[in-house]
């Protein structure tokens, strides 16, 4: 095939996107408990990872982050402290998307348990060790050192 006859694909528009969400602990029992949402794949597996989403119109992370904790596990928390961010790339209905996710450790303060959100097939509390071998995705499980820090400089 010579040069010539070569079609060079057209680039795809890029998408920045932007996310927040993190980890909200129950710290009321003997163990730290820690909320972590369930979502099917495209090949029916459930994966597991922390609860995020986009940020609305005016909305700074912190509040995202707050706001889809509560949406996607059912329960309320408040900030303790920032667990690090996540930058990733994905194609999407035709574009390159260049997503960042803003990540918190939250401390719980009221709500129940509920995987209502319809993004979410399942939601449970995992105590704080377990938490790295329940998660999907090892940029997640990298930000659990972070909350450890965290939850020890609070104790």
């Amino acid at each position: 095939m010579s040069r010539a006859s070569t079609t060079r694909r057209p680039r795809l528009p890029r998408v920045d996107e932007t996310s927040a969400g993190g980890l909200v602990v129950d710290l009321s029992g003997a163990v730290p408990l820690g909320a972590l949402i369930g979502r099917m794949n495209r090949r029916g597996q459930l994966l597991w990872s922390l609860p995020k989403g986009h940020l609305e119109q005016g909305e700074t992370a912190e509040q995202a982050a707050v706001r889809e904790v509560e949406e996607e596990t059912g329960i309320a928390g408040v900030i303790m402290g920032e667990l690090g961010t996540i930058d990733f790339w994905f194609v999407a209905d035709g574009r390159r998307v260049h997503k960042t996710v803003h990540h918190y450790l939250l401390r719980a303060t009221g709500g129940e348990l509920s995987d209502s959100d319809v993004e979410v097939t399942e939601v449970a509390w995992v105590e704080l060790p377990r938490i790295a071998d329940k998660l999907a995705y090892s940029d997640e499980r990298d930000l659990l050192a972070q909350a450890s820090r965290l939850l020890a400089e609070t104790a």
